[in-house]
Formats: structure tokens, C-alpha cells, sequence
């Protein structure tokens, strides 16, 4: 890993370039680091956001509270399994998701298109809850239509995400304790109508819902995040950051949203709780709604920005900055969710999610207990030189899984997916199978140009990536 003397890159960076283009490639220094709480404040408005209060009202109007108390602890429970195991070789290595999938297990053309499905999905949900934003902006303020206010809402979290991951930051200063503290005011509000004991144990509205469903729509709905959970923890300082922010960010994002919205349901016997809400509180409602949307829609760009940066330059050789690149998509999804055209996708976009959960089962196997490329990416102190181009026992069990995943209903589907990529990539590494065609050179990221110059000028380095992340308090 590039040291933090020869990487020049403070905590508010003094290159615009870097500042815009946030180690799209490359890693991040220690010295571009941010405490574990800063990050867990991220982590948690990235899961306490709308889709979080809708997915509790939906296991309320269709299970008992204590049933759906304990499906969301077993969805929590895994969501956090697999955000920590993946989020671990984020802050190890530094890296983004799709780049460090270059390294375990998917090679240069693999990550490609890990990058390209990341790119695909988040740009069109960013697409679809700007929309969804732009309804309750019209409720508030109907000097504009639903289609001019998809663009306002959708022009402006581009703006943020333009600046990285410091203006993230920001944003999540203000808007998680604000979209708290106006979710406790609306609930307060619906729930002093009514006995909270009495509501824990009325029986839901709706048809039932069986545990194993509520467990995966709990487990299913935060998945993408949970995969991607490496563009955000290459932000930490230590492993133990890690950990200590995904237990705080996910337990709090689903037990105080998620049940919260359970109850909800219950109170009121519909599962439609922005209904609920904007009549209970009005306009407060539609500020919930747009708080709750504002913070998840800036990751679901920058994400997708980290995997079509990644996607150009293993597919093109071309390393193009992720703030143009932020600014393009932006700008597409924007006038996509202007014209409606994005709700048709959205069918598309939930076949698409299968796709995922495999990735965490396939880079976690590689990394942990396979290691076929561990000690060349840990070892690098930029990023290694080369990389394989194509591992094709790895699409043959990418595909396998995800078909699993889409087509056996028994248990949970995205659970099953991870679990059978995980064990079939360890059995095929154990007979040999794991083996990568064609090598490709990796092209010097902005971040390894500077430690190389450095270096030439006599720049003392620090020790490898895995041994840097782990700094002493």
C-alpha cells in the first residue's frame, strides 16, 4: 500500500483531483482515513433510509411483532455475517469492491463486469428513488411538477457525490439525526393512539407472512449493500472499526426502523405507512421521506460510479475520473426518473440483484481460505502489477449460484446463493480449479504514480497494505 508520506492525501485532500475522483483505482492512504464512528453514522443512513421503514411495515401487516422481532434478528444477524467478512478485506486492502475483484477470485475481465452490474443496478434504483423523491416534493411545494423535481433531487445528490466521500460525510451529519429524530416524532405521534403492548400482540392485518419469507425479505432487501460494504470500509482505520460499525450501523438501521414500521402496521392495519405518516404529521411526513431517500440515493451513485470507473479502465484501459463519471450518471438517471422511463426497469433491476450475493461468496472464499491471489494483493504496496485477465471456474460458479439463488425456493435465497458460491469456490480451489487465463497489466493509478515518484525521490515506504491498515490507536 502506498505510505502516507508518499500519497499526499489529508483527511479534506488538497488536490481537487483526488478530492473528486476519491481512490477510484487505487488505495486509500491512512492518512484519507476517518474514525469508526464517522463511518458507522454512514453505515447506519445508508440502511435506516425508507426502504427500511416500508420493508417493517410489510412484515407487520403480515406477521406478529415477536415474529417479525425475530426475523429481523436472524436477517440482521447474516446481513451483518457478510458485511463484516467482506468489509474486513476492504479495510485491509484499501480498495472498492469491483477493483478488489480483480484479486479475489474474478480477475481483470471479471471484475469488469462486477462493475458493470453494480453501475447497471444502483444508477437505476438512484434513478427510481429520485422519483419517489420527487412525489413528496410536489406534496410540499407544487410550483413544480413530479418531472422537474426528479431532476432538482436527482442534480443535487450528484452534486454531493461529486465532492466524495467527505461531502458524504457531511450529508450524514445532517440528515441521520434529523430523519430521527422526525421518524420519532411521526411514530410518536400515531403510535400515542394506541397501547403498545396491545399492538405487540394484536395479529396482522394482512395475508400471513412465514418466517422464512420475513427473514428474506430482511436479509434480501439490504444484500447489494451488505456486498458492497468494501466502498465504504476502505474509509476505516482497523478490523475492529469494522466490526464495531456494522454491529451499531445494522442492528440500530433494523431494529429501530424496521420495527418501528412493524408497529405501525399494526397500529393502523395497512402496510402503506407513507400514507400513514404524511396524514399523521403532514408535511413532516414528506421530509421523513425525503430525508430517508436523500441518504441511501448518494450511495447508490457513488457505488455505481466506483463500478463503471472500474468497468471503463478493465474494459478500455482508461482511467477516467469518477467525479466525470459521478456527473455523467447523474445527469442520465436524473432524466431518466424525469421521464418515467426508470419504473419499467424495475423488474429487470430485481433479476439483476441475484447476481450479487454470489460476489460476497466468491471473494470471501478466495480471500480467506482459498488465497490464490492473497499474498500478491496484500503484498503490493500500490496495487499489483498484474492481475489474471479471466477465472473461469469462477463465472461457471457466479452463474450457479445466482440461478440458485433466482430458482430454488427453499430457505433464503440470497443466503443460499452466498452459502453455495462460498462452497464451491473452496472445493474448486482445493482440487486445483481456480486457475486464471491470460494476465493483464494494471495500469499505475493516480494514487501508485505518486508513491512511485516519491519512491524515486527517496521516500522512505511503510509496511505492505494489510500490515498499514491496522494502525495503533
Amino acid at each position: 500500500m502506498a505510505s502516507e508520506t508518499a500519497v499526499s492525501a489529508p483527511r479534506t485532500p488538497r488536490s481537487e483531483s483526488v478530492a473528486v475522483d476519491d481512490y477510484s483505482l487505487s488505495r486509500v492512504p491512512m492518512s484519507a482515513r476517518y474514525g469508526w464512528f464517522q463511518v458507522a453514522v454512514q453505515r447506519f443512513g445508508q440502511i435506516s433510509a425508507l426502504s427500511q421503514f416500508l420493508l417493517g411495515a410489510t412484515l407487520g401487516f403480515g406477521m406478529r411483532f415477536w415474529d417479525a422481532f425475530w426475523a429481523i434478528t436472524l436477517g440482521a444477524v447474516i446481513l451483518e455475517i457478510v458485511s463484516v467478512l467482506v468489509g474486513v478485506i476492504g479495510v485491509k486492502e484499501g480498495l472498492n469492491t469491483s477493483v478488489i475483484a480483480r484479486w479475489t477470485g474474478f480477475g481483470k475481465a471479471g471484475s469488469a463486469l462486477v462493475g458493470l452490474a453494480i453501475g447497471l443496478s444502483l444508477i437505476g434504483w438512484f434513478g427510481i428513488q429520485s422519483g419517489v423523491s420527487a412525489a413528496g416534493l410536489v406534496s410540499i411545494l407544487p410550483i413544480l411538477p413530479a418531472w422537474a423535481w426528479s431532476l432538482v433531487f436527482g442534480l443535487l445528490v450528484t452534486a454531493i457525490v461529486l465532492r466524495g466521500f467527505h461531502s458524504m460525510q457531511w450529508l450524514a451529519n445532517v440528515t441521520v439525526p434529523l430523519f430521527l429524530v422526525l421518524v420519532g416524532w411521526a411514530v410518536v405521534v400515531e403510535l400515542s393512539r394506541h397501547s403498545i403492548a396491545e399492538l405487540a400482540a394484536r395479529a396482522p392485518a394482512g395475508p400471513q407472512l412465514s418466517f422464512v419469507a420475513g427473514t428474506t425479505l430482511v436479509a434480501g432487501g439490504f444484500i447489494v449493500g451488505a456486498v458492497i460494504t468494501p466502498d465504504m470500509t476502505r474509509f476505516n482505520r482497523s478490523v475492529g472499526d469494522v466490526v464495531k460499525q456494522t454491529l451499531l450501523g445494522v442492528t440500530l438501521g433494523e431494529y429501530v426502523i424496521g420495527l418501528a414500521g412493524v408497529l405501525l402496521a399494526h397500529a393502523v392495519g395497512s402496510a402503506d405507512i407513507t400514507r400513514v405518516i404524511t396524514s399523521s404529521v403532514g408535511w413532516v411526513g414528506i421530509l421523513v421521506i425525503l430525508l430517508g431517500t436523500f441518504k441511501i440515493n448518494d450511495w447508490n451513485i457513488y457505488s455505481s460510479s466506483l463500478g463503471v470507473t472500474n468497468f471503463i479502465d478493465a474494459v478500455f484501459g482508461k482511467q477516467v475520473n469518477r467525479g466525470l463519471v459521478t456527473l455523467v450518471m447523474g445527469v442520465v438517471g436524473s432524466l431518466l426518473a424525469a421521464v418515467g422511463f426508470l419504473g419499467a426497469l424495475t423488474p429487470f433491476l430485481s433479476v439483476l440483484g441475484v447476481v450479487f450475493p454470489p460476489i460476497a461468496g466468491i471473494m470471501v472464499a478466495e480471500y480467506f481460505v482459498v488465497k490464490r491471489w492473497r499474498r500478491e494483493l496484500s503484498d503490493a504496496e500500490s496495487i499489483p502489477a498484474t492481475s489474471p485477465t479471466w477465472v473461469p471456474a469462477t463465472l461457471v460458479i457466479w452463474a450457479i449460484a445466482s440461478l440458485c439463488g433466482y430458482f430454488v425456493a427453499v430457505g433464503i435465497p440470497s443466503i443460499n446463493s452466498v452459502v453455495i458460491a462460498f462452497v464451491l469456490y473452496v472445493v474448486a480451489g482445493k482440487v486445483g480449479l481456480i486457475r486464471g487465463v491470460g494476465v493483464s497489466r494494471t495500469e499505475a493509478a493516480p494514487a501508485a504514480v505518486a508513491h512511485t515518484a516519491a519512491t524515486e525521490q527517496g521516500t522512505p515506504a511503510t509496511a505492505p497494505a494489510a500490515a498499514a491498515a491496522e494502525p495503533s490507536a
